[in-house]
């Protein structure tokens, strides 16, 4: 079985739970999700990317979406159950702070085969390489993929 340490920052659709639980053709997949939601922190970033991707109508309501905890772990809770449903053994948490240290732990622990970081576009901080799958590669010691999460 190989096993996958997914990072996410959002529900899976299901366009990302296939993208995912295909990637490895017919070979079985464990996947250990943590699930790290943008804060606060971040506002500016998105807004950035917002209007380099041309969303000007999610610039100025980005800060009306709720992240808090409480959020996380239903999109967490409702990721574990699709990929469950799609024959997948899935096991995850909710990761608030040092989430690449969390990772690299992670990883050690679960003997992990990969990394996926499955998260929307974030073209500032992937031009900078401060985007968690850059920063990921020097931390663990497996492959790591950056993916980008379907916007359904």
């Amino acid at each position: 079985m190989f096993k996958t340490v997914l990072m996410i920052e959002k529900a899976l659709s299901d366009a990302d739970v296939e993208l995912v639980t295909t990637l490895h053709g017919e070979e079985k997949v464990s996947f250990i999700v943590l699930m790290q939601p943008r804060g606060k922190q971040d506002e500016l970033l998105r807004a950035l990317d917002d209007v380099a991707l041309g969303h000007l109508d999610k610039v100025v309501h980005e800060h009306e979406e709720a992240n808090g905890p409480a959020v996380a772990a239903e999109s967490l809770e409702h990721s574990l159950r699709h990929l469950r449903e799609a024959g997948a053994e899935a096991v995850g948490r909710v990761v608030e702070t040092d989430p690449l240290d969390n990772l690299r732990s992670v990883v050690e622990e679960a003997s992990a085969d990969e990394v996926l970081v499955l998260t929307a576009p974030h073209f500032v901080e992937e031009f900078f390489h401060r985007d968690w799958a850059s920063k990921a590669r020097h931390k663990v010691g497996v492959p790591v993929l950056k993916l980008f999460a379907s916007e359904a």
